[in-house]
């Protein structure tokens, strides 16, 4: 996604990309996603502030609704790249076969490389699953 001045002058482009996902499953059912993320954080005025794990009908999976991510990040990894956050606690409806995942940046919000993970499978580009 390219974002800029329509005269082509200054553009941008949303760079948050999410290089790796590890699902696991946990026994009581609920998922935990470990999100590796790549961004050139260059301190607190643009760095990746959050990932979402989204599911095929647009729905973010969140533990707190009122929170503005499925993964809320606090600061910048400047010194950190890529960097690997977890979010455990997810419900995934039941017969969801796959998400989405996708990461922010402050300053060019969505639009970097996500991957979609397709439940049912062990592996898949760019992801892993684990199932009890």
């Amino acid at each position: 996604m390219w974002l800029g001045q329509l005269g082509g002058e200054n553009m941008r482009q949303a760079d948050a990309n999410v290089v790796f996902v590890r699902a696991v499953q946990a026994t009581n059912g609920t998922w935990t996603f470990h999100v590796t993320v790549e961004h050139p954080d260059t301190g607190w005025e643009d760095y990746a502030d959050g990932w979402d794990v989204e599911l095929p009908d647009g729905t973010v999976l969140k533990r707190n609704p009122d929170d503005p991510f499925t993964r809320l990040l606090l600061h910048p990894h400047v010194n950190e790249q890529p960097f690997t956050r977890s979010q455990s606690g997810l419900v995934i409806p039941e017969g969801v076969t796959q998400v989405t995942v996708r990461a922010h940046d402050l300053v060019d919000g969505w639009g970097g490389r996500e991957i979609t993970v397709d439940l049912t499978q062990a592996t898949g580009e760019g992801y892993t699953v684990e199932r009890p």
